[in-house]
């Protein structure tokens, strides 16, 4: 399997929200890629110009973070031949990996404008080296720029940031400083498409937690009576568990639970609501073990969400 470390870079309206085309508010004006071997070494690199059809003026801080004249991109392709020509370079057996969470949903939503197929027909497994990169050096929490990390590895700054082909170079370049094959395991979820069925809901254990992706609900009040949704279960011995403190919510969109597994300790559940298309609600839950300390923690935060007056959520 290869590696695609991919980058995009997009332009959108110059006049606010008020002026863009609601189903591609970012339009995409280039993309960069290079392809790595299953030993993480260059094997190929894509580059190239993707002359614009929605907006043609180029955004003022576009303008100057990425330096691309719009004169430039109109002697580029047009995005249907440019994404073909990158799909097929990409070859059959791979996976993106992105600096951050945000490429390949913009590049979908520019094919669904094109009338093109999305890259799969559900979520799609990939890897976010942002992510990753603090997972291996850092606290697993922080979200570093490109930058940063290129700087923190010392790796030499041979050519311009913020261009696509650049910023897929060096995010390679730090993947590449990833020794660790454990971290490689935290991939990530674009969830572009969305699963259409509860058979097709994303149940994923990682080395210290466990990831669900649900189908979608009509509503928030369906999302929260489903029994899979509101299940607080050990994933490491698969046994349903009793709530210590049962589900409540500080802002109607966070939920969290406790329970306790008597084989592995006090079991942290948190679900998040999220918005899917036509209003309607899709929910990711996480579960992770926590100490007693971080057990007292959620109890003071639970407490303060009462005395403020935060409406509760029980099962």
């Amino acid at each position: 399997m290869n590696y695609i470390v991919l980058d995009l870079e997009w332009n959108q309206s110059n006049e606010g929200k008020g002026q863009e085309v609601s189903d591609i508010p970012f339009e995409i004006i280039e993309i960069g890629a290079v392809k790595l071997d299953k030993d993480k070494n260059k094997i190929g690199e894509f580059n190239q110009l993707i002359q614009p059809c929605v907006y043609h003026e180029m955004h003022h801080i576009t303008k100057k973070l990425i330096h691309i004249k719009m004169e430039e991109l109109e002697h580029g392709k047009p995005f249907t031949d440019v994404l073909l020509d990158f799909l097929n370079w990409c070859g059959q057996d791979y996976i993106f990996c992105t600096w951050g969470p945000l490429d390949l949903c913009e590049l979908q939503r520019n094919m669904r404008h094109y009338h093109l197929e999305p890259l799969s027909d559900g979520p799609l497994k990939f890897l976010d080296i942002q992510k990753l990169f603090s997972i291996a050096f850092e606290d697993r929490k922080s979200r570093r720029t490109l930058e940063f990390a290129v700087d923190f590895l010392s790796i030499e700054k041979d050519i311009p940031f913020h261009r696509a082909y650049s910023d897929a170079y060096y995010t390679a370049k730090i993947f590449k400083c990833i020794q660790d094959p454990e971290v490689e395991k935290n991939h990530s979820y674009d969830v572009f498409v969305l699963p259409k069925s509860k058979k097709e809901e994303i149940k994923v254990v990682f080395p210290d937690y466990t990831k669900y992706i649900s189908r979608v609900f009509s509503d928030k009040k369906e999302a929260l009576t489903d029994r899979e949704v509101m299940s607080t279960r050990c994933y490491l011995c698969r046994r349903n568990l009793k709530k210590v403190i049962r589900w409540f919510t500080t802002n109607g969109k966070h939920y969290y639970a406790i329970s306790f597994c008597e084989c592995h300790g006090f079991l942290k559940t948190k679900i998040r609501l999220k918005k899917a298309e036509d209003d309607k609600i899709y929910v990711v839950k996480t579960s992770k073990f926590i100490t007693e300390a971080q057990m007292k923690e959620l109890t003071d935060k639970k407490c303060r969400s009462r005395m403020q007056g935060s409406k509760m959520v029980m099962h």
